[in-house]
């Protein structure tokens, strides 16, 4: 089984790069890739030079890191609730992360300070954890941490929802709408330094904790006589996905369903370990992202598509699927 999880992770890591390298060629403007990346290493300031650094790169860049980050987290989730309908916006983060960003928007800081979109974004989502733990407690079990980041979620929804009832005037409106229909268009290097400190560090602590899940998966009392001091692996997981999450949502809006649908289809591939699915998981969401993104640019190129609208209509049918399949199940 582990060489055959080597197999699939380099696989997966193959088509990634080549994906990676597909979506840079991407975009209404013909410009010979090498030469534009021989310009940016010399800081030639050619038209070549500037669409590729300023405009496709970071866009690449984005989509792999996004990506990983939505499939990570969504495989975690699943693991500590035990359950494959979880995903990474149950706790509240994403949602959160989006209303930090909306306020933002709303009044008009990212027209003075060109990061703070996103720096609101993960201002927000650090507050969710504060309130999560402030909620449900510590030593709370996982169900009334889930609880409790249902009732974050919601609030923040609400929240969202009040945010553009008011909107000042119809571009804010519209700005705000756009950015929460999830998008990696215009933007730039600076979003990609801004965020993806923080994914890693997410990345970090969720993948420490992949011996803790198989544990967890044979049950909490399995666990603990394993050694796991439960509270702070929750805490470890939970922490995790908001770093990463809310750093995600921060510069590319709500991208729904990657956390949900890549964990399902990757689990029979690992057999169905929960500390083995993760780091695949990174690599089939960051296949994802890129995939709908490369989708989007080309299926409409004048007026584009955004990214969460399509990853929405793929996985919106895969989810209700997965919710008769479970039922049936439990019937």
């Amino acid at each position: 089984m582990m060489i055959r999880q080597v197999y699939l992770l380099l696989l997966m890591a193959a088509v990634t790069v080549a994906l990676f390298f597909a979506a840079l060629h991407i975009g209404p403007a013909n410009i010979d890739i090498l030469l534009a990346l021989g310009d940016s290493l010399d800081n030639s300031n050619t038209l070549a030079a500037m669409i590729f650094s300023e405009i496709r790169l970071p866009r690449a860049l984005l989509a792999v890191v996004v990506g990983a980050t939505l499939g990570l987290a969504g495989a975690a989730m699943q693991g500590l609730l035990r359950n494959p309908l979880a995903g990474p916006g149950l706790v509240g983060v994403s949602n959160c992360a989006a209303l930090g960003a909306v306020i933002a928007l709303y009044f008009g800081w990212g027209s003075v300070l060109w990061f703070a979109v996103p720096a609101a974004g993960m201002v927000g989502a650090a507050i969710s954890v504060v309130l999560i733990f402030m909620i449900g407690g510590y030593k709370s079990n996982v169900m009334t941490l889930l609880l409790a980041g249902v009732a974050v979620n919601a609030v923040a929804s609400s929240l969202i929802s009040l945010t553009l009832n008011f909107a000042p005037n119809p571009y804010a409106m519209s700005e705000m709408v756009y950015w929460l229909l999830g998008s990696l268009a215009n933007r730039s290097m600076a979003d990609v330094q801004l965020a993806t400190p923080f994914m890693i560090a997410g990345w970090l602590l969720i993948l420490s904790s992949g011996r803790f899940l198989n544990a967890l998966s044979l049950g909490e009392e399995t666990a603990q006589s394993l050694g796991f001091h439960l509270p702070s692996q929750r805490t470890i997981i939970v922490i995790g996905v908001a770093l990463c999450v809310g750093a995600a949502v921060s510069v590319s809006g709500n991208i729904g369903f990657v956390g949900l649908l890549v964990p399902h289809i990757l689990r029979p591939l690992v057999g169905y370990e929960p500390g083995r699915l993760l780091a695949a998981s990174a690599f089939g969401g960051a296949l994802m992202v890129l995939i709908a993104d490369i989708a989007v640019q080309i299926i409409s190129p004048n007026q584009e598509l955004k990214l969460g609208v399509v990853t929405a209509l793929v996985g919106g049918p895969f989810f209700l699927y997965l919710i008769i399949k479970t039922r049936n199940t439990l019937i």
